[in-house]
């Protein structure tokens, strides 16, 4: 080995490990005080990587989408009251369980949703330049909608 490769080699610190190949524990004293808020290399824009930090514009969009989600609730059980019926299969039968069945099973389902497109949000859609995290718009758009659907029937029975 020559001078200059054993220089090299000691001021090197790599130890092999590839911290980027690990998992995020929940738990990790990262958990929320992350630096990670983007993912910088090419490579693993590719594939599944976790992020410690999310931004604001997210954080945003996930608590309207939970907000707008709680708001439909309220406005079905309003409208379930006054006559009208519940048209989603799935929250019809819990909703034959009762107002605060129907009521948790829909936030716990929004809840589980937003969580999967927060995990996904960077992975590329379809192999094309745009990123899953526009799915948190997808599903903001109907949810606003919805709301002003539910509020013309409130004010119009």
């Amino acid at each position: 080995m020559s001078p200059i490769d054993e220089t090299q080699a000691q001021l090197e610190k790599r130890s092999g490990f590839d911290r980027r190949d690990g998992k995020i524990r929940i738990l990790s004293k990262y958990w929320l005080t992350g630096k990670r808020t983007i993912i910088r290399r090419t490579e693993d824009r590719r594939k599944l990587t976790l992020i410690d930090r999310h931004s604001a514009r997210t954080f945003a969009a996930i608590l309207l989408i939970i907000t707008l989600s709680v708001i439909d609730a309220i406005f079905t059980l309003s409208l379930i009251d006054s006559g009208a019926a519940e048209l989603n299969p799935i929250m019809a039968y819990y909703l034959g369980h009762g107002p605060l069945a129907f009521f948790w099973v829909k936030y716990l389902l929004t809840c589980a949703a937003v969580l999967i497109l927060l995990l996904i949000k960077n992975i590329p859609l379809f192999n094309t330049r745009f990123q899953a995290k526009i799915l948190l718009i997808v599903v903001l758009i109907p949810y606003v909608f919805v709301i002003q659907w539910e509020i013309y029937l409130l004010l119009t029975r």
